[in-house]
């Protein structure tokens, strides 16, 4: 398998180096770029072509969430948006996703938690804990749900089309397992795993996992 190609985004110098140094030492992570604020993110995610972009909230200029959401929206670039911020606000947390960014870790995480949130979301999967996933639902699939994610596709038809197998995979989903958690608790094989996820969000027209996660919730099925 290639090496996972990551983009590291942060105004301080000092902070894109301390990522470096810990992402470079791993056999299977390659560090293509770096930028210092979210005009140049989006600039260095078209040329570069990343699998992974760890991305800053807080900079001078375009911030890194306004720059997730351009990145997200460039059909020319397939990079997933980590999140990497000091700062544990839900209004962050909320604003990245809606943007769609598929992690967000706090930079006070240890050296390790880095290097596997970078493979978690190369691998297709949602770093999203399951304390942090119950704040993403009581937030957007409660009565006060935000206007970005009330706006996702109506999934009331395509529930009934989900096979039996993606409908148990969407209820695993919805506790926060990863693709190799569903695959244990299943007794199914990773590849077949994400066969099924890949299956479950182009029925329900959602956009991740964390939508897919969202439409569960909504309907019952978690």
């Amino acid at each position: 398998m290639s090496d996972i190609r990551v983009l590291l985004v942060d105004d301080h110098a000092m902070m894109r180096a301390g990522f470096r140094t810990i992402l470079s030492l791993q056999d299977d992570i390659d560090v293509v770029g770096e930028a210092a604020n979210g005009a140049e993110a989006v600039s260095a995610a078209s040329a570069l072509h990343p699998d992974v972009i760890c991305m800053d909230v807080q900079m001078p200029g375009m911030d890194g969430l306004e720059a997730t959401r351009r990145i997200v929206s460039d059909p020319s670039v397939e990079a997933a948006v980590l999140i990497v911020t000091t700062f544990d606000r839900d209004d962050y947390l909320f604003q990245a996703l809606s943007a769609g960014a598929s992690g967000f870790l706090l930079k006070n995480a240890g050296p390790e938690e880095l290097v596997s949130a970078v493979r978690v979301v190369a691998g297709g999967d949602a770093l999203l804990a399951p304390e942090v996933t119950r704040r993403v639902i009581a937030r957007f699939a409660g009565p006060d749900a935000e206007p970005a994610i009330a706006a996702a596709p109506t999934p009331h038809p395509a529930i009934a089309t989900l096979t039996e197998r993606e409908t148990e995979v969407l209820r695993l989903m919805a506790e926060a397992l990863s693709n190799a958690e569903i695959a244990s608790r299943l007794y199914i094989g990773d590849a077949t795993v994400k066969t099924h996820v890949s299956n479950v969000l182009q029925k329900l027209g959602a956009r991740d996992r964390v939508q897919a996660v969202v439409i569960a919730h909504r309907h019952g099925l978690a």
